[in-house]
Parts: C-alpha cells; structure tokens; sequence
C-alpha cells in the first residue's frame, strides 16, 4: 500500500469511526462504565487517549484496538473492557489484574519506565501468568495508576455478533485496523506525540507503531477489512 492509498484508507477508517460515534451516542470512558450498561455481546473496540491527534491537529487518534473471542470462549465485549478496566471493590480497590490484560501490562511498563517504582516491582511486573498475595500488594500502586490512566481514555465499541473462529469478522476488523494504524517500520501517517506515554514503552513495537499493540503491526491491511467493518455499521440501524 502506498502513501497516498493508504492516507486515504485512513480517512476512510475515521470517517467510519465518526460515524460510529453518532450511532452509538458518543465515546465512552471506562471511568464511568458497568456491566449494566447496553453492551453488545461481542464486538471491537478502539481506544483513544488524551493529547493524541491525527496530523490535522483536531481528530482524535486511534491508540489500541483490540477484540475477544476469535477462538471458542464465553468471553464478552464487557468482559475484556471490564479487565482493562481494573475492579472497583475487594482488597485491591482501583486495582487490577495486569497479567490477564495486555493492555494494562503494556501501560505499566511504560510507567515504570518514566516514574521511580520499587526495584522489586520492575522485576515482578509481567511476569508469569500468576502472582502470589505478596507480589500482587506490591504491584498494587502500579495497578492502580494504570487503572487511572486506561480509565480516562475514550473509545469507541462496534457490535459484532458473529461467532467465535478463525475466520471472524472481529478478527478481520482488529488485524486490518491496527495494520493500516500502525506507522512502524514505514513512512509515519499520524505519528503519536512527542510526549506519548508508549515512546517510552519496552517494546520496540509499540513505541515505533504509536499504538498500544504489539500482534498485527506488521502486517498489511486487508483488502476487505473496511467493507467488513462498514458492514457491520450498517448493522447498527437494522
């Protein structure tokens, strides 16, 4: 893909996000969200973050996108937020679990990079798929400032009801949207700002990609991922 076609898949991919964002009655933050709230089943969704732009200087810039459930799994769209999110009661109010979120595992480690944390906790942070009690109370004031953070972000969420495979739509939507996102290793369309808090992240991925993902940066976009996606927009009226 070169520039000038992908500079316009690009405005093609926002223009649906716009539309997106007036069906569904804005953005939402995870701040103010539940599970009460109408969610549908399973869809995808696309994180944006403060100070972030396109290079217009005024759109919003898509800085994650991610789905659930590509392969058998009763996973829900307000599940895998609802992990991001971080809990809200128990012993670790404003906490979190980053090791069954990447997305929290990812904004940690850029925090730990820019903020003056315990040695112990840059050890711990990441590491393997479970934590005792007493590491999980150690990393607890990370989980919550990642809490805070991911809280705060914007996004948007597009129902897609198809059934978990290989072959999904969801799956279709998330690798050509981060694909035609990414700016890594290519010539940057809506670079992330100087003070992005991922520059900073241990993965070379994210920082060079300007996103918070890792899978499908490097891939090129799917000739039919924006019919699949406006698909689904249209589904929104029926």
């Amino acid at each position: 893909m070169d520039l000038a076609t992908r500079r316009a898949a690009l405005d093609d991919f926002y223009a649906m996000l716009a539309e997106l964002e007036e069906k569904v009655g804005g953005k939402r933050v995870l701040e103010s969200c539940n599970g009460r709230m109408d969610w549908p089943q399973r869809g995808v969704y696309f994180f944006f973050e403060q100070g972030e732009y396109r290079e217009d200087g005024t759109t919003p810039r898509v800085v994650r996108v991610g789905t659930h459930a590509l392969g058998p799994s009763k996973s829900t769209l307000w599940g895998r937020l609802a992990q991001h999110r971080g809990v809200d009661g128990g012993s670790t109010p404003g906490g979190g679990n980053h090791r069954g979120s990447i997305f929290r595992r990812h904004v940690g480690a850029a925090l730990l990079s820019v903020q003056d944390w315990p040695e112990l906790l840059r050890h711990s942070w990441g590491q393997g798929n479970t934590a005792d009690r007493a590491v999980r109370a150690q990393e607890y004031p990370l989980e919550l400032e990642v809490s805070k953070r991911i809280r705060q972000m914007p996004f948007l969420w597009l129902g897609v009801n198809d059934a978990p495979s290989s072959s999904t739509d969801r799956g279709v939507i998330e690798t050509g949207a981060i694909s035609l996102l990414t700016n890594i290793d290519r010539e940057p369309v809506d670079p992330a700002s100087p003070t992005w808090l991922g520059r900073n992240s241990d993965r070379r991925t994210i920082a060079k990609a300007g996103m918070w993902n890792v899978n499908h940066v490097g891939s090129l976009p799917s000739a039919n991922f924006l019919e699949v996606m406006k698909k689904w927009l249209i589904e929104l009226d029926a």
